[in-house]
């Protein structure tokens, strides 16, 4: 589909590029297809090595904002100058020192700093904003938008979702044009706190199929029976709280010695020297196998020769916790089956006993009683992924997303959308 768009939007980001974040890249990769003309503004600096593929499909000008105000403190002075002659500028203070009286700390600070830079070196063409994330993005979104009197919108995602505190969510959703997020619990959660509900729209972010590889045709019919081809159980993911790795390896521990596996685990995250301390308690760090960050090739091949996908999510100490995580369903892609958690949204994708095995989040029994159950049952695996595979293809678009997406960038209005995507959109958030 092309859409003619001549609106050019300036994308607010935490970070660019992430290895950790592929469907914000994979969003706008596909909005820059639909024809939409943007530039990226990042927080900060890359800290990843690697890039993925998608990365280098996005053609937008990329600007470092400074990360502390510290680093660059003539860029911010300068920006400060220019900023005040806007004629937003009045409003846009009021807004912050209203934030900074509820939330006095550095990093609000730091918001500001940012928003009056962004403000004053955003080039005359840019006629709206968007950010991705609810959080510290939209923060600096807002005060930018007041500054220059542009709209901005908004993506949420997870963490910023449930760990920001509900009058700054009220409070952007009222200046916000409209919102997007990924789940049907998280829709429902902005909507208890949003002033205006109707601004708010569930899309999923699916898979864009055309770019990733295909999946293997076959797979091992591996039963854990056999010392020497061992059942490979893989996880992706961050290694912090809410991913629940320490429940997963607590879990592997439980397994019945009869049965032969090995674990790999792709990803970073500040708990991993925590992990491997906890793996070699429990006697299975010989089993375990972690590869760190790594690009998507690498990823996709660590899909491909495991047999078994599982993800122990649960909600963290201080409330975050998962959407709908992406890896779900490109484990799906690849046609392996899952063993997840009902934590957040994830029942949305997975069905019990459907199109994989889900447990109670934070039970560790629960976890070894499912994955013993598939690393002994590769027929029962094969069925998983089967119907997994499906329900990703039929229910979960990448298309309508970034379809709605670019037309709203556009400036075509909210109700201007295909009549296929309002009913696609509607059905969802009925869900």
């Amino acid at each position: 589909m092309s859409v003619e768009i001549g609106a050019r939007v300036a994308v607010v980001l935490k970070g660019w590029p992430r290895l950790s974040e592929t469907f914000i890249a994979q969003e706008i990769a596909g909005l820059e297809a639909r024809g939409v003309a943007l530039e990226i503004w990042s927080l900060r600096r890359p800290t990843d090595k690697a890039r993925h593929p998608v990365h280098d499909r996005v053609a937008g000008r990329v600007v470092y904002l400074p990360e502390y105000l510290k680093d660059d403190p003539r860029r911010v002075f300068e920006g400060w100058r220019q900023a005040r002659r806007l004629p937003g500028y009045a409003l846009a203070r009021r807004k912050f020192l209203a934030d900074l009286r509820r939330d006095p700390t550095a990093n609000r600070v730091r918001r500001w700093g940012q928003a009056l830079v962004l403000a004053a070196e955003l080039p005359a063409s840019i006629d709206r904003l968007y950010a991705h994330f609810l959080h510290t993005p939209a923060s600096v979104t807002r005060y930018a938008a007041a500054l220059r009197g542009l709209p901005w919108s908004v993506s949420a995602h997870a963490k910023d979702i449930w760990t920001s505190a509900p009058w700054e969510i009220s409070e952007k959703l009222e200046d916000a044009a409209w919102l997007v997020t990924c789940t049907g619990v998280g829709l429902q959660r902005l909507k208890e706190l949003a002033p205006h509900p109707e601004r708010l729209r569930l899309a999923y972010h699916g898979l864009d199929f055309a770019h990733l590889p295909p999946p293997p045709p076959a797979r091992p019919r591996r039963d854990g029976r056999d010392a020497a081809d061992p059942v490979v159980i893989l996880s992706i993911g961050r290694k912090v709280e809410k991913k629940g790795y320490g429940d997963l390896l607590q879990a592997l521990a439980k397994l019945p010695p009869e049965l032969h596996w090995r674990f790999e685990h792709v990803g970073a995250g500040e708990l991993s020297e925590t992990l491997k301390t906890q793996a070699a308690a429990l006697g299975i760090a010989h089993r375990c196998i972690w590869h760190g960050a790594q690009p998507q090739k690498a990823v996709f091949a660590a899909l491909v020769r495991a047999d078994l996908f599982v993800l122990a999510s649960k909600r963290a100490a201080d409330g975050d916790q998962d959407g709908l995580p992406n890896v779900l369903m490109e484990a799906a892609h690849q046609g392996l089956p899952l063993v997840s958690t009902r934590a957040a949204a994830i029942g949305e994708f997975i069905e019990d006993d459907v199109n994989g095995l889900l447990v109670a989040p934070g039970a560790p029994d629960e976890l070894t009683q499912a994955l013993a159950r598939a690393v002994g049952d590769p027929e029962l695996r094969a069925r998983h992924a089967a119907r997994a595979g499906e329900i990703l293809r039929t229910r979960f678009s990448f298309e309508d997303g970034v379809d709605w997406i670019a037309n709203a960038l556009g400036g075509r209005g909210m109700d201007q959308q295909r009549p296929s995507q309002k009913r696609t959109l509607a059905a969802r958030a009925a869900e």
